[in-house]
């Protein structure tokens, strides 16, 4: 299988796992995982009255995720929850939390047009401007002189959060307030953490220019999508972290 076919099949593989979240919830009366995952979320399985689970995406973040709707015995107000859904098929190893168009991304973040032009070589929306870079593609970032690699270091420190947020968050009433990654290896294990916690979690470190030549924001990965058989597409940015790691916090 080549590589263009086998992002296309993880990928739809990925809707199917979020439809069987959606699933589990919604058997939540008689679905152990259901029941751990709301007690997890800290909620008395005596109270609930009804749990309705539905695949949504906003207009700020590129993942679609699972809202649940809970409703409490002798209240009338409905509490509404989204949830990052990763699945994962090995004990370690990268996936896409966000992938844009830079021009979507300058229009999130505010991205000076300096900053704007440096990420445009790097990702290949703009072509190399000398020879010898290791892809006729586009730049890595340690091709491009320290002056300009500072540049965008310092715009990337200036607004770490806000970024760590909308890439892992999002905004607006579709914001995930949990990430619960599935691990399906020889059995299936699963981790449910709060955002604010994972958010901290992969905030933290330094930003730096890795020996590869792309970004790492703590413990995220920033990097040129790449692939998609020569598409466009290709020339977009994304960001990865390892789901995996939050087993071990």
């Amino acid at each position: 299988m080549d590589l263009v076919k086998l992002g296309s099949e993880t990928a739809k593989a990925g809707f199917q796992n979020e439809q069987d979240v959606v699933d589990i919830f919604n058997t939540w009366r008689t679905n152990y995982l259901a029941q751990e995952w709301l007690e997890a979320m800290g909620y008395n399985l005596d109270e609930i009255e009804t749990v309705s689970a539905v695949k949504v995406k906003g207009n700020f973040k590129a993942d679609v995720q699972v809202q649940i709707s809970v409703t409490i015995k002798l209240y009338t107000q409905i509490d509404c929850q989204n949830i990052q859904v990763k699945l994962v098929s090995n004990r370690k190893g990268f996936n896409q939390i966000d992938k844009r168009w830079l021009k979507d991304y300058q229009k999130l973040w505010n991205i000076p047009l300096d900053v704007l032009q440096i990420l445009q070589f790097f990702t290949g929306e703009l072509k190399p401007y000398k020879k010898g870079t290791r892809d006729s593609r586009r730049m890595f970032l340690d091709e491009i002189e320290k002056e300009k690699q500072n540049l965008l270091l310092s715009f990337l420190k200036k607004n770490k959060y806000l970024i760590v947020s909308d890439i892992l968050k999002g905004r607006g009433k579709f914001a995930a307030e949990w990430v619960l990654v599935i691990k399906k290896i020889e059995n299936t294990e699963w981790v449910l953490k709060p955002i604010n916690i994972v958010m901290n979690y992969y905030a933290t470190g330094d930003i730096t220019i890795t020996k590869q030549g792309s970004i790492r924001i703590g413990k995220i990965t920033v990097q040129r999508k790449g692939g998609d058989g020569g598409r466009a597409t290709a020339n977009m940015l994304q960001f990865k972290i390892d789901p995996t790691e939050l087993f071990d916090i």
